[in-house]
């Protein structure tokens, strides 16, 4: 194979990883003090703005293999359930905290994001090519990646955390008064916004010991390259996990597709747009061969392998019609997946975020998807929950009254030396 075509399957496994959930949709299974992004140098503006910018093999690699893990970890817990997932968008959202983890905790969100081998800048700006590879690729097709910090008013942020999200990601930072009763509507007014109004919320309540949010938004919209006529849908029988039938919509169309079958399956590429760039790819396993039989076969490895053996083929195609929406919270994958450390109080380690001692405190997943005659639109929104793991302290202002007996002392801040100590009881 030669090296433009190792290219191209390079890239079709990693768009494809955005729609990597639909193999498992067959399972029963106002803003305030916004901070000033500051101006990219010329070089920034050109690796931003250049769609064709090679994107590291590496990174791809390991978008890959952290996506097949976490959607087999996630089908372990949801067995029997509709599954949907965005692997792009968690993996942006931790590569964004990552940039303030340090030590083993940075180490443990490494190993999660099958990071080996890359450092953090090289993930960076390995993201940050990633992104403008992605976006708007077709004019049949949208795909749209938004990033955004809202960081709780008075706490001293790392400078150097809040210009790398800022540089590589694109997020939108905004100091946000966290005690303020629209907060919560704020940020998930942005979430709706960044969905195309198919996700309206990620954050559910804020925490007095909230002190941040880094969230990561997908959109894609695609038409089918040919659309199936809805004259041909029609109420068929879908088969459940279950034994049982339920008539369903589906839809019906033939012609030429990129199309490959073994003994175990079948499977079957359906592409977006005019340059047939994005794509979704449906695997059918045969009748003899389960779901559960399928994924335990269904690899990195394979998957390459898979794509690859694709070949144009006449046949007829019917795929059901089908619109759900999936939500997930995330830590007990991620845990699995080694960064469990990340969400201990007492091994957590965020210095580069903020002096203040903090952990991760939820990462909610959600996305949308919905495929009928035109196309695909599909949402998907991560959000890490940054929380301080002492007591923050008060905001509401004080009022004290020192009128019954005291204690006092004069200290020298720089040695710690307490110089006078007093209890007074009768001043």
């Amino acid at each position: 194979m030669g090296q433009l075509e190792l290219r191209r399957v390079s890239r079709i496994a990693a768009v494809s990883l955005l729609l990597l959930g639909l193999i498992g949709c067959f399972q029963p299974i106002g803003r305030e003090h916004a901070i000033a992004s500051p101006q990219p140098s010329p070089h920034q503006e050109r690796r931003v703005m250049n769609p064709s910018q090679e994107v590291s093999p590496s990174l791809l690699a390991a978008n890959t293999q952290f996506g097949f893990n976490l959607f087999s970890t996630i089908l372990k817990q949801g067995q029997g359930k509709n599954v949907f997932v965005s692997p792009t968008s968690v993996a942006i959202a931790l590569s964004m905290v990552y940039n303030g983890a340090s030590g083993t905790t940075q180490t443990a969100i490494a190993k999660a994001l099958a990071l080996q081998g890359v450092s953090l800048d090289d993930l960076n700006r390995a993201n940050l090519d990633l992104k403008a590879a992605l976006q708007n690729p077709d004019p049949k097709v949208k795909l749209a990646i938004a990033n955004s910090l809202w960081a709780r008013e008075g706490i001293p942020f790392q400078p150097d955390f809040l210009e790398r999200n800022q540089q590589f990601y694109g997020a939108e930072i905004t100091n946000l008064n966290f005690s303020d009763p629209t907060a919560v509507s704020t940020i998930n007014n942005w979430v709706k916004q960044n969905t195309q109004g198919k996700i309206d919320q990620i954050v559910d309540t804020l925490d007095p010991n909230d002190v941040l949010f880094l969230i990561n938004a997908i959109y894609f919209k695609g038409d089918w390259t040919r659309p199936f006529d809805p004259k041909k849908t029609a109420e068929k029988p879908f088969h459940r996990l279950n034994g049982t039938a339920k008539n369903h919509p589906i839809m019906s169309q033939s012609g030429e597709y990129r199309y490959y079958e073994t003994d175990q399956f079948q499977a079957v590429s359906l592409p977006y747009g005019q340059n047939r760039r994005m794509n979704m790819l449906i695997f059918l396993p045969k009748k003899s061969v389960s779901l559960a039989q399928f994924y335990q076969t269904l690899t990195p490895e394979t998957w390459q392998q898979w794509v690859r053996q694709l070949r144009n083929r006449q046949g007829s195609v019917q795929i059901p019609r089908f619109k759900l929406e999936y939500d997930i919270e995330l830590k007990q994958a991620l845990s699995a997946l080694g960064m469990a450390n990340a969400f201990d109080a007492q091994q957590a380690d965020f210095s580069g975020i903020s002096r203040i001692p903090t952990k991760i405190d939820q990462v909610k997943h959600k996305t949308f998807v919905e495929v009928n005659e035109a196309g695909t639109e599909a949402a998907a929104v991560t959000s890490i929950g940054i929380r301080a793991t002492s007591a923050m302290p008060s905001s509401e202002p004080f009022n004290l009254v020192v009128d019954r007996p005291f204690f006092c002392a004069i200290r020298d801040n720089q040695t710690g030396t307490l110089l006078f100590m007093g209890s007074i009881v009768d001043p």
